[in-house]
This record gives structure tokens, C-alpha cells and sequence, in this order.
């Protein structure tokens, strides 16, 4: 079967701004190669579409004819919450020019939402549930659907729900993924910019699930187990990557990278005795690094380290991410530091129970942290996450798929006057945090490895300052 897989542009950036991210930070749809790859091992003939690559149109209906000439018998349609729209305006164009062609979409707003997106959306035959690798292929092998574990599919004009799919129990069981299939992989894919030495990058992930309960995070997809890759195949990926396309840097983008200790200290000692000529990033939880496992992570060519901290308030801490202390992530920060290793503190501003006196404290924490980077996303409640069912309870919710994004303020929680005032203290954070004069220095005295980074955006300096306008505030 000719099957297209598709990841739609969606809204990945702030309404009435230009969109900065894919020239920032355009990463590989690492979930439509893993199934390209496994539909192709498989005997079917698979067309990636990236409707956000380096060489996209910004017009769907260019998006609608290259998919068309193709000629698919199946098309499948990879959506987050606010990429689902665009998505289905695609599939839309493909039903009406070719009404045979079967559309199927699956991800991550589809596990959560589940069967009602049938019902509201008459151009969708088949919802994917889960990991798509097996269901999809049975079904471009032509399985009756109602055999399909794992699918949703209209009967009738009614929704039908087949059982859940059993997980791929061996990740290592599946090919690498299909980067071979993205136009312009992989120099037109960016890491985030000064993130990376070396170039050109890479993303992978080498786990799947996740045991926590963290009350934002969406696990509508690999649930809340927890399944990972050998280490013999994590290195045997990485020096694919490394013949095949030349990289020189991979982005490790797994929630739980060393959380089995066992298989991080096998990797780090192949990686050591065995360079590739690549260095990584890749992120711990709190408490599951010691300073044995961030030495070794080091020698085997680890650049940066990226904490989970998302408030240096304690009790919003707690009530989202509990079992988490703001002791920990201190002293997590400076081992990782003191391994020689860069620490990059992830947060999140919004959350339900935030105040302005909390986006205080956590600026402060921020900056008291001597991090070597940092990132703020904007809370965005999502359909599959834990605090769905009670978000409306704590705050104001404004149900735009479109801008669910980590991008935009959609939730506006009850100690937050207005949505404004969210976006006038975001800027005012991120200011803050990258005018600091210790932060500045640090910078400086690695200009030189970040000269691809400055070069890459000496070549797009419009788009930039575009997006630093995006942050001027009159009070900041």
C-alpha cells in the first residue's frame, strides 16, 4: 500500500507574530519515522510529509498536492492539540480531491480525546489510539478494522471502539527511524539554538512511558509505564546517525534518561571506549543522577544536562510535581555543574495556584540556580493530563486548540489578574533571566563554540528580531 504520513504545520507560535520556532528549533517528527520505518519493514511504500521542513510551503494547498501526487491509498495524520486543526483542513482537501483515500489520525490530542473527534470531524475514517506502529500497519495490510486492537473507525455513520492495544513490549525490536525520508535532513533541521557545539544534529528518544504523575503531563500515548532501549542499540542509533548523515550532536529527549542506571552506565562505557566523534544532551529527574553517573555521562561526550524544575515556589512544587524538593533541584544544578556538565532548568509559568508572588520566587530561584540556560513554557492544559478534569475549577480556560501550544497563556489561573498581566511578567522573567550579568559572562566566554548558533541566526536576523519584539515590555 502507498501510504503518506504527514505532520501538519498546526500553530506553533503567538497569533498576529511571525512564527519564529522552525528557524529556531525545527525538530524531526521522530514519531511518523519510527512508523515509516516500521510500515516500510513491513513491504509498504511510505512518503514522509513534513509540513514544517526546510523546504515547506507556508500554503496547505501546496501541502494537499505534493501529498496527492504521491498517490496514497492511506493517509495518516500525526496531531498535537493545536497542529489538529491545520491537520484536518489538510485532510479535508485530500477527501474532496480524492474521496477513496482513507485518512487516519493519530497522536498524542487523538489518545486523549478518543472517539468523539469521529463524531465531530466527518472527513477522519480511523483514529489511532496509542503507539501506532502495529495498528497501523495491519491496517495498511489490510485487516478488517474491526479486528484492529487499538483503532477507532466509523461503522454505520456511528463510532466504533475496538479494544486497547497491548505496548510494544521490545522498543529494540523496531528500525531506527526513517530520517532518510525528511527532504533536507539533517542540516535543516536545528537543535535549539546554543544547545550544540558541533553540527549538524539529531533528535532521538530511547524510552517510552513515563511512572510519575506529574499533574500537567500528557500520557495519553505510552501511559505511565516505563520501556526503554538497550544500550547496545541507543549506541548502534547513535553511530547510525553518525555514518549515515554525519551528525555531530544528538538531542536525547527522554523525560527519564537515567532512570535505569544500568543501561546509562552501559551506554557511557560504549560511548567512551568506542567514540563516535558526537556529543549529546539529554535530561535527569531530580534525584536519579549521582555524581559516579554525571562523571560518566560527561566522558562519554554528554555537552548538556536539563532539569525538570518548573517552580522555585514550594507548594505549587508540590502540588504538581510532588516528591520533588527545591533543595534537590539545587543541589542536583550543582553536581551536574561540578561533573563539568552544562545545566539547563526547565520551567513552567500558569499553572493553576500561581501567583505573582510565586513567578517572584521563581525567578528568583532561576537566577540564584547559575544556570547555563534556561526555558519557560507557557502552562497548557492539556486533554490527557491529570489536571484536565479540575483545571476549570482553579482558573479560566479558553478552549482554542489552535493556541494550545506552551507558546500562548490560554489559562488564566485565579491569583492572575488577567492574561496580560501573565504575558507582561513572562517577558519580564525572560529578560531578566538573559540580561543577568553573570549569566553574561558565561556566555561570552563561549562565544566561539556557539559560533554556529550566531551564524545561523546572523543569516535570519529578520525572524529574530521579530522575536525579540515579541518580549519588549514598557515596564520590563
Amino acid at each position: 500500500m502507498r501510504i503518506a504520513l504527514v505532520h501538519p504545520t498546526g500553530s506553533n507560535w503567538i497569533p498576529g507574530k511571525k512564527d519564529v520556532t522552525p528557524t529556531a528549533n525545527r525538530m524531526a517528527p521522530l514519531g511518523l519515522l519510527s512508523i515509516a520505518a516500521y510500515l516500510e519493514q513491513n513491504g509498504h511504500n511510505v512518503l514522509v510529509y513534513d509540513c514544517l521542513g526546510p523546504q515547506a510551503s507556508a500554503d496547505n494547498r501546496i501541502h494537499v498536492e505534493r501529498i496527492l501526487a504521491f498517490h496514497p491509498d492511506l493517509v495518516g495524520i500525526s496531531a498535537t492539540t493545536s497542529g489538529f486543526l491545520d491537520g484536518y483542513a489538510v485532510a479535508g482537501s485530500i477527501k474532496q480531491a480524492a474521496p477513496q483515500t482513507k485518512i487516519v489520525f493519530g497522536g498524542v490530542h487523538v489518545s486523549a480525546m478518543g472517539a468523539a473527534l469521529l463524531e465531530r470531524f466527518a472527513h477522519i475514517d480511523y483514529l489511532c489510539m496509542g503507539e501506532g506502529e502495529d495498528t497501523l500497519t495491519e491496517l495498511a495490510d489490510g485487516v478488517d478494522p474491526a479486528d484492529i486492537a487499538g483503532l477507532i473507525y466509523r461503522q454505520d455513520g456511528r463510532p466504533q471502539i475496538n479494544s486497547s492495544r497491548e505496548h510494544i513490549a521490545d522498543l529494540d525490536s523496531l528500525p531506527f527511524p526513517a530520517y532518510e525520508k525528511l527532504a533536507g535532513f539533517p542540516e535543516g533541521y536545528h537543535l535549539p539554538l546554543f544547545s550544540y557545539i558541533h553540527r549538524p544534529g539529531a533528535t532521538m528518544v530511547t524510552s517510552r512511558g513515563c511512572p510519575f504523575q506529574c499533574s500537567y503531563c500528557d500520557r495519553s500515548v505510552f501511559k505511565r509505564g516505563f520501556r526503554y532501549n538497550s544500550a547496545e542499540y541507543i549506541f548502534e542509533h547513535m553511530r547510525y546517525l553518525r555514518t549515515r548523515f554525519r551528525v555531530r550532536h544528538v538531542n536525547i529527549y527522554d523525560d527519564l534518561f537515567t532512570s535505569n542506571r544500568r543501561r546509562i552506565v552501559a551506554l557511557c562505557e560504549r560511548l567512551a571506549s568506542r567514540p563516535l566523534g558526537m556529543q549529546f544532551n539529554c535530561a535527569v529527574r531530580v534525584g536519579h543522577a549521582d555524581d559516579e553517573l554525571l562523571q560518566m555521562l560527561k566522558d562519554a561526550g554528554c555537552l548538556q544536562v536539563s532539569v525538570g524544575i518548573e517552580s522555585g515556589d514550594s507548594d505549587l512544587l508540590q502540588e504538581h510535581k510532588p516528591g520533588v524538593q527545591l533543595e534537590q533541584v539545587r543541589d542536583t544544578v550543582r553536581r551536574i555543574q561540578a561533573a563539568g556538565l552544562r545545566a539547563k532548568g526547565l520551567f513552567m509559568m500558569g499553572l493553576p495556584g500561581e501567583t505573582e508572588e510565586s513567578i517572584r520566587r521563581t525567578s528568583d530561584f532561576a537566577l540564584s540556580l547559575g544556570l547555563d540556560d534556561m526555558n519557560m513554557s507557557k502552562f497548557t492544559p492539556f486533554p490527557g493530563a491529570p489536571i484536565w478534569a479540575t483545571v476549570n475549577r482553579e482558573g479560566i480556560l479558553t478552549d482554542d486548540w489552535r493556541r494550545m501550544n506552551c507558546l500562548n497563556f490560554v489559562y488564566v489561573p485565579k491569583g492572575i489578574e488577567t492574561r496580560k498581566t501573565l504575558d507582561r511578567l513572562y517577558n519580564r522573567h525572560v529578560k531578566r533571566f538573559y540580561s543577568d550579568p553573570s549569566w553574561r559572562r558565561k556566555f561570552r566566554h563561549r562565544w566561539w563554540q556557539h559560533r554556529w548558533s550566531i551564524w545561523h541566526m546572523a543569516k535570519h536576523i529578520p525572524t529574530f528580531l521579530a522575536a525579540k519584539r515579541s518580549f519588549e515590555t514598557k515596564d520590563a
